[in-house]
């Protein structure tokens, strides 16, 4: 898969909502309904963050959950790219970027919404191929204000924004011409999740699916 046809893809799965929910999931029985609960509110592209022990198995379950796009983040390795795809992943997240996981990106078929968090780190992806990117950590790295300048620029690249982004300031970046969509835990607070409050996840899904 080209950098082009991920960028495709990538573009196709961050239009399904204004918000991709950003999960770490520690407890695997959760996993199947969390994706219901946040599919049931209207956000249907998963990221399952790979920072613990079932994400893998995470992204199995929820993968078989209706209406669900789930991707894998935090891709940090070759092996990880293999993995997830081996677990079902529709696509791919990563918080920067080497050419070692885009030539895995390529070979195992991933679309991948690569991490970049300046003008330089964009302008190489962008000549690579990938016009759909992350920008990663939004807050720390300028927010919606840098992200606003670089679209004179730079108006080819579109971006998923993620890292500090919260209902309070989401809709800085979706009012922006080059934004498709936000990334946030927000979502899916630990706590709610923790208790199994499937109806408040479903809830603050609902809000979030409406900011745009």
């Amino acid at each position: 898969m080209t950098p082009a046809e991920q960028s495709l893809k990538a573009a196709e799965i961050c239009r399904l909502a204004p918000v991709v929910p950003v999960l770490v999931i520690d407890d695997l029985a959760q996993a199947r309904s969390l994706a219901e609960a946040l599919v049931a509110g209207g956000l249907p592209a998963l990221e399952v963050t790979l920072r613990t022990p079932a994400a893998l198995d995470a992204i199995r379950m929820m993968s078989e959950v209706a209406g669900g796009r789930v991707g894998a983040g935090t891709l940090m390795t070759p092996a990880d790219v293999k993995a997830a795809k081996a677990a079902g992943a529709t696509f791919g997240v990563s918080p920067g970027v080497t050419e070692r996981i885009l030539d895995a990106c390529a070979e195992y078929d991933l679309p991948l919404l690569p991490g970049a968090a300046t003008a330089t780190e964009i302008m190489v992806l962008l000549e690579m191929g990938y016009t759909v990117q992350k920008f990663f950590p939004a807050e720390q790295s300028g927010g919606a204000a840098f992200l606003k300048s670089i679209g004179s620029p730079i108006p080819q690249v579109k971006f998923c924004p993620t890292g500090g982004i919260g209902l309070k300031n989401a809709r800085d970046y979706l009012s922006l011409s080059n934004i498709l969509c936000v990334g946030g835990s927000w979502v899916a607070p630990k706590e709610t999740v923790a208790r199994g409050d499937w109806a408040e996840v479903t809830r603050l899904a609902a809000e979030a699916a409406a900011l745009r």
